[in-house]
């Protein structure tokens, strides 16, 4: 049975367990969550979809497991994460088995937002996690478990080889992922751990906790959010099949260099965790941004060639970058978004330390929606403008209006007066 109560204080090596299961479980929702990024590519085959039907079917996971993160959150308060969790496990198992046996577009729009469920779980393991540490280790713990978002990486490497291992079939992907999520509900139930002090009793109403919203703080941290989490997801999801398209890689190679997005991305939250612990939520947040937006600006310029008149006749030149150099941009936003997920989760640790679930699920749905409409943005743009690095100028002009809004929402006013002689404080 589950270690279900304790008399005494949690011991560490309790939260380490917590820890550890919670983690786990998180990399294998997000390892489904992100499926459609790897077998989208032959079902948009099979289908003859436009770009813009390819960002749709990618995204439908993405608005379900957003959508349900502000309840979950708040379930999460009220009945304890070990529970939550365990039942979203259970529930997800079975449109992911369904998905095998889709046919029509319509099905797998229904089923990807069955399965989307998944990626609620963020909204449970957070307070869950958050609750077992002291709040000089929140940051790192919550960073560990945000390295769940390694399973976007994580499918990368094994739906391509299964699907290799089948012959070139998809169908044998979900069928696998079922298995797993399965097999990781019992694991965690019985690793996990669940305190009777960790739950918010309240009669607050759900409106109520939406109310959370007219906090300008929740807002703030809603639009990094949508830049840092939602930019990942959207990236995550349309990276392979940019690359096949872009450079004419196969599957397995782009899959590969898409990973080296999406692994750090995910792995080094943790660290984010820690960097935003010893240097505060807001200066690691800001620097975050500024690597993003010179990243995204020179990943927006498109190959391009063009003739200079010279003195003896006509120069040919051409600009772009290789898929060496793209793959190198592509890293450091990964570590980048990566480090940014961690800091904006400390900001809600230190200021809602009695509503960690309803904020992270309301931040979190705000990152989710960016997921949702980023990939479908890129489609419709890639149809409307023929131009693939077009979804990097989205996210460019993204970073830049969270850079405005961050350096006016931060700006210290100018003291009314001053002794004289005196500096003011920084």
């Amino acid at each position: 049975m589950p270690v279900t109560h304790e008399k005494n204080n949690p011991s560490a090596a309790t939260a380490t367990r917590v820890l550890a299961a919670s983690t786990v479980a998180f990399t294998v929702c997000f390892m489904v969550w992100m499926v459609f990024a790897v077998i989208g590519i032959p079902i948009k085959n099979q289908l003859g979809l436009s770009e813009t039907q390819f960002g749709l079917l990618a995204a439908m996971p993405v608005l379900s497991g957003s959508l349900i993160r502000v309840p979950l959150g708040i379930w999460t308060d009220r009945f304890g994460g070990q529970q939550v969790f365990f039942a979203l496990l259970l529930l997800s198992v079975v449109p992911v088995w369904l998905l095998a046996y889709a046919t029509q577009y319509w099905q797998f729009l229904v089923l990807g937002l069955c399965l989307g469920l998944v990626g609620g779980s963020f909204s449970v393991g957070t307070p869950y996690v958050a609750r077992w540490f002291s709040n000089e280790r929140k940051g790192l713990a919550m960073g560990v478990f945000g390295a769940g978002n390694s399973g976007s990486a994580l499918t990368k490497f094994i739906a391509p080889t299964l699907m290799a291992a089948a012959g070139g079939s998809w169908v044998i992907v979900p069928k696998v992922y079922a298995v797993v999520l399965l097999a990781t509900a019992i694991v965690f139930w019985f690793f996990s751990a669940s305190r009777p002090e960790h739950l918010v009793h309240s009669e607050t109403r759900f409106v109520d906790q939406l109310a959370l919203l007219k906090d300008r703080r929740v807002l703030r941290y809603c639009q990094y959010y949508s830049v840092v989490f939602g930019g990942y997801v959207a990236l995550a999801l349309w990276m392979t099949k940019y690359y096949i398209g872009e450079y004419g890689f196969s599957m397995e190679l782009a899959a590969l260099l898409a990973a080296c997005f999406s692994l750090p991305g995910g792995v080094l939250r943790a660290v984010g965790g820690w960097i935003s612990d010893r240097y505060g939520a807001f200066k690691t947040t800001w620097w975050v941004m500024w690597v993003c937006w010179v990243c995204f600006f020179l990943l927006s310029y498109p190959p391009t060639a063009f003739t200079v008149q010279g003195v003896q006749g006509p120069l040919q030149f051409s600009l772009g970058l290789n898929a060496w150099a793209f793959t190198a941009l592509l890293f450091i936003v990964g570590i980048a978004m990566a480090v940014g997920k961690a800091s904006v989760f400390k900001f809600i640790a230190n200021e809602f330390p009695d509503n960690i679930g309803a904020v992270s699920g309301i931040v979190g749905l705000a990152g989710g929606m960016g997921g949702f409409l980023l990939p479908i943005l890129f489609g419709v743009l890639l149809d409307i403008t023929g131009v693939r690095s077009s979804c990097f100028m989205l996210l460019y002009g993204a970073v830049c209006i969270s850079l405005i809004c961050m350096h006016f929402s931060f700006r210290q006013p100018a003291p009314a007066a001053l002794p004289q002689g005196a500096a003011p404080a920084h």
